[in-house]
């Protein structure tokens, strides 16, 4: 994807408690240091039981956008959780759409009561597939749970995205923002699982940390 675009769409996907809204708001700090125009917008399922949250960030060199993506005018999507991946292109990929997802499940409660089946792996993978023009799988949650901390998956996947490329900002860009958003000790967390995020992408592993199909 090129990186010199006038505007991007950026989704984030995720289920609550996952800290998606804190990526959007740092990649829009970003955006908003390089003089861009950025508008956030965010949709909220029962988040505080898992449920679905989705921010939308719309990013342009000329004017300020509309806080909601377009039905399929998406150019990415970073998602934290999978089947999540397919809920959100179905509605609002292209075809020219990148997705960078995470491998992990977080099973709905009526997955967990039996009441409903989640898709396997290989499903879920064919249908992205189908979806997008490219999608990277990233087992992000396995990485942050080997560093102690779950929650760090969110910005192991940012470092991914970084690290892809698909954005014009890079990885001192986005440590710029970080400090001055959290003190030392969160602060040398985040950094180090943004650079998990790096290197999984650099060492380009088909199968448990990163994929592509």
């Amino acid at each position: 994807m090129k990186t010199d675009k006038e505007s991007y769409n950026l989704i984030i996907a995720g289920v609550g408690g996952q800290g998606n809204v804190l990526a959007s708001q740092l990649i829009g700090q970003v955006f908003i240091r390089k003089g861009y125009f950025v508008t956030i917008g965010e949709t909220y399922g029962a988040s505080q039981r898992g449920g679905a949250v989705m921010s939308h960030i719309r990013i342009s060199k000329r004017k300020q956008l509309s806080p909601l993506i377009p039905k399929g005018k998406a150019d990415i999507l970073m998602a934290l959780e999978p089947v999540e991946a397919i809920r959100v292109l179905i509605p609002y990929g292209s075809p020219d759409v990148v997705a960078v997802v995470n491998t992990r499940p977080f099973y709905p409660v009526d997955v967990t009561a039996g009441e409903a089946t989640y898709p396997e792996m290989e499903e879920i993978e064919r249908s992205l597939k189908n979806l997008s023009s490219k999608v990277y799988f990233i087992d992000a949650t396995e990485m942050a749970v080997q560093m102690g901390l779950p929650i760090l998956g969110n910005m192991i996947m940012v470092g991914a995205l970084i690290e892809l490329g698909l954005l014009p900002f890079n990885y001192q860009d986005f440590c710029d923002i970080l400090s001055i958003n959290f003190d030392k000790k969160e602060l040398d967390l985040n950094i180090q699982a943004i650079e998990e995020g790096r290197k999984a992408v650099q060492r380009g592993i088909k199968g448990l940390t990163f994929s592509v199909v």
